[in-house]
């Protein structure tokens, strides 16, 4: 999870109030021989390490694409763990190995931090996502996995490199779902074993690939955790890769008809200059800014932004002769809409969702993802991660590709919507079970979860480019209809305009979801908005607006600074 969330005022004070109620025997807890006992004492995984890590440590840790970044950390004993290793597929040696940090100054509360994209990696077990600060920061203590699979040992250059456990059943059904249960109940043993309690109350937190795992836990697993944080959900991965080769299709039929190179995965970037990713921005704006209230580059009332409303723009920007920046090409506007729309079969059939108009177009996280960086250097994450996902993890039998990303491109090109789609459902040989099955999160059914008490809180972008909004809207109707037209009592959606996937894009992507989560849970106050801030490098720095539960959308006042979210009220 990337976007930096801001830390709410009751989210802090319930944090202070554990850590100056956390027992005292906490401290005993914290010496590097308790600590180092722990690979003893627990039973079901083997502890690889348990090191106390003082007071100010420093730590590098990764952030994705960028450089890492350099955190100081709490008094807190750091161990790792495996557990169910094994022979796998072509002599792999499989395992679930997680990553834990129980603070000597614990708020009795424990989070689980939830993985991203094909996982792979064990994760930092701090707590991204909590706030401001790490969860760790805030006293709770943390683990992370890497769902069964290890990016380093288990990468098979032969069989789509990191993606190589598509090939093995048990650890696609690891990645999908069956690692969590185990991690989490192995985590709470450890905390009761080196705590002495188990946790007052448990949370989970993850975005994108740990979106899905949020919701995994409260269809499957519902008696796991207290609240779940799952922002951006990829319920529907096996359809959401299809939807990326669909789109690979779409944006390669604008290098066909520029006359470039239509047969290689690297012409992608070239479909559409950062200019012309202005000018559609600016025709959706035209279309649809206006609509809440007030014209300020943020399109509020995403739910009427419609065809009828932005196609028309986009059709008076249409070059009459040769191309210039000033107007776009008729197969630039034609895929646009193809994507848009969502990918279809023969007979018009919808394999996935449809998208909102993208307001948040013209940033860089909506290129990268659909067609690639502008200078070339970082090919469409389309191509490298969803199409060796869809042949490896997503699809039955899994498909071997090549070394080199075009085989990625190539394959999904040729992927048939009538044809090949029914690989996700389907089971075959040693796969006992579809693709569906094992990562597929989409059910409606909550009614476990709602049940024990359990609260849920979905985030999720208007401009989001890989899950689609539009997607886990009509995901949540659904629920909200199976429960009798009052889901939000327990699951709450949290459309932000203008945002991309999991952060980024034109938009108020700063606020506090889990702080909020925590006063829902811990003290019944059901939140309705989320205080949204711009951050300092969008083109509003500080910008702040009200992130309204849905149905609802943020509408101007009438009267009132623009830049305050005091001027806007939430209504549908």
């Amino acid at each position: 999870m990337k976007h930096v969330l801001t830390t709410g005022l009751m989210g802090g004070l319930v944090t202070l109030a554990c850590l100056l109620l956390a027992p005292s025997a906490h401290a005993a807890a914290s010496d590097q021989s308790t600590c180092a006992a722990l690979t003893a004492k627990i039973t079901g995984a083997r502890l690889t390490s348990a090191n106390f890590v003082a007071e100010g440590t420093t730590q590098q840790v990764p952030t994705g694409m960028g450089p890492p970044m350099s955190v100081t950390l709490p008094a807190h004993c750091d161990i790792t763990g495996v557990m169910h290793e094994r022979s796998g597929e072509n002599g792999q040696a499989y395992a679930i190995h997680f990553h834990m940090r129980l603070p000597v100054r614990w708020n009795q509360r424990f989070v689980f931090q939830g993985g991203g994209g094909s996982n792979g990696e064990i994760g930092d077990a701090l707590g991204a996502g909590a706030g401001s600060t790490s969860a760790l920061a805030q006293g709770y203590a943390v683990v992370s996995q890497d769902s069964g699979h290890d990016n380093r040992t288990n990468n098979d250059p032969s069989h789509n490199g990191q993606l190589a456990f598509g090939f093995d059943p048990q650890a696609r059904a690891e990645y999908g779902h069956t690692s969590l249960k185990v991690v989490a109940d192995t985590a709470k043993q450890i905390i009761k074993v080196y705590y002495g309690r188990k946790p007052l109350y448990s949370y989970f937190i993850g975005c994108s690939k740990g979106g899905q795992e949020g919701l995994t836990f409260a269809t499957l697993y519902p008696e796991e955790f207290d609240g779940i944080l799952a922002s951006a959900p990829g319920f529907a991965l096996p359809r959401a890769a299809v939807a990326e080769a669909w789109d690979v299709q779409s944006f390669g039929a604008v290098t066909k008809a520029s006359g470039g190179d239509a047969g290689s995965f690297m012409a992608l970037n070239k479909t559409y200059s950062d200019t012309d990713l202005s000018l559609v921005r600016t025709a959706i704006l035209a279309a649809c800014d206006k609509d809440d209230g007030v014209s300020d580059g943020i399109v509020g009332d995403y739910l009427a932004c419609t065809d009828d409303k932005v196609i028309p723009q986009l059709q008076a920007i249409v070059c009459s002769g040769g191309k210039f920046d000033s107007c776009l090409s008729v197969a630039q506007i034609n895929a646009l809409v193809a994507s848009h729309n969502g990918p279809v079969n023969s007979a018009g059939r919808s394999l996935y969702a449809g998208w909102f108009w993208p307001s948040g177009i013209a940033g860089n996280d909506w290129r990268l993802w659909k067609i690639g960086s502008a200078n070339g250097q970082i090919p469409a994450l389309n191509v490298l991660l969803g199409g060796p996902a869809l042949a490896s993890a997503f699809t039955t039998p899994p498909t071997v590709l090549g070394p080199n990303p075009q085989t990625a491109f190539e394959y999904q090109m040729r992927f048939d919507m009538d044809r090949d789609v029914a690989g996700i459902y389907a089971v075959a040989a040693h796969f006992t079970t579809s693709a569906w099955h094992d990562v597929g999160s989409r059910s409606t059914d909550l009614s476990a979860f709602r049940a024990r008490g359990g609260k849920l809180m979905v985030p999720h972008g208007e401009s989001d480019p890989v899950f689609s909004l539009k997607d886990t809207l009509a995901w949540y109707d659904d629920v909200n209809t199976l429960n009798g037209g009052r889901a939000n009592a327990f699951v709450r959606v949290f459309p932000v305009p203008g945002m991309c996937h999991c952060g980024g894009g034109q938009a108020t992507t700063q606020y506090d979801a889990f702080g909020a989560l925590v006063t829902w849970v811990e003290k019944h106050q059901a939140p309705d908005s989320l205080l949204g801030t711009a951050a300092s490098t969008s083109p509003w720095p500080g910008r702040q607006r009200p992130i309204c539960v849905y149905p609802q959308i943020a509408r101007y006042k009438g009267k009132g600074d623009i830049e305050k979210a005091t001027s806007f009220i939430c209504e549908a």
